[in-house]
Formats: structure tokens, sequence, C-alpha cells
């Protein structure tokens, strides 16, 4: 009796691969090893990246606070602090949000835990 190996299940599953690195350079694209090792690799990025950007964009709060802060004759770490003291539940995005966009409330705030 001949072998049967499911041929036209094994060429779906590298196809699907090879359609997924498409745009990559030289062999990644077209050979099957190469190819699906790349594409291995970049969803591990992937998946790493989703959680690293959570903690970028905190930075990138952070900085933009800090800076309006000291705009308004306090450093970031007094104004926190303050905000705590005073229970007032603001995330950073929020006040980075308002530090860039409407600096008047942003003064408002700081002038209220001064």
């Amino acid at each position: 009796m001949p072998r049967s190996v499911n041929a036209v299940a094994s060429r779906a599953r590298r196809k699907k691969i090879l359609n997924r690195t498409k745009g990559a350079f030289g062999r990644r694209r077209n050979v099957w090893t190469v190819a699906k090792n790349s594409w291995e690799k970049g969803q591990t990025y992937a998946y790493r990246d989703r959680r690293d950007k959570k903690g970028s964009f905190r930075a990138l709060w952070i900085q933009r606070i800090n800076a309006a802060a000291r705009l308004n004759g306090l450093s970031y770490s007094e104004l926190m602090g303050k905000l705590h003291q005073k229970d007032i539940q603001l995330s950073r995005k929020v006040l980075a949000d308002l530090a860039m966009n409407n600096p008047e409330a942003f003064k408002e705030i700081v002038n209220t835990v001064k």
C-alpha cells in the first residue's frame, strides 16, 4: 500500500507562512526554513513589544508632565506627591494630555496642589 503523507495539508501550511513573509528581503521571503524562522522570530518580537510599548508611553507621559510642571514651578516628583496627598486621582496619560493640549487646565491643577 502506498504511503500517505497528506501533501495537500503540508503544502497549505508552508504556503501560509510564505504568504506572511511576502515583503521580506532575500531568502526570508521564499526559502521555507529561512522564512519560517524569520516569521517566528518576528512574532516573538511583536509579542514582547506590545508589552514594551506600554512602558514607552508611560516614560513619554512622565517627560511631558515634568516639562509642564517645571514651567509652573514644580518638579515631576513634587507634583505627583502633592497630587497623591490631596487625593486627586488623575492618570499620567490624562495629565500629559492636559499638559500638551490644555496648559491652562494643567496650570489650574498645579495651583490647586501648591
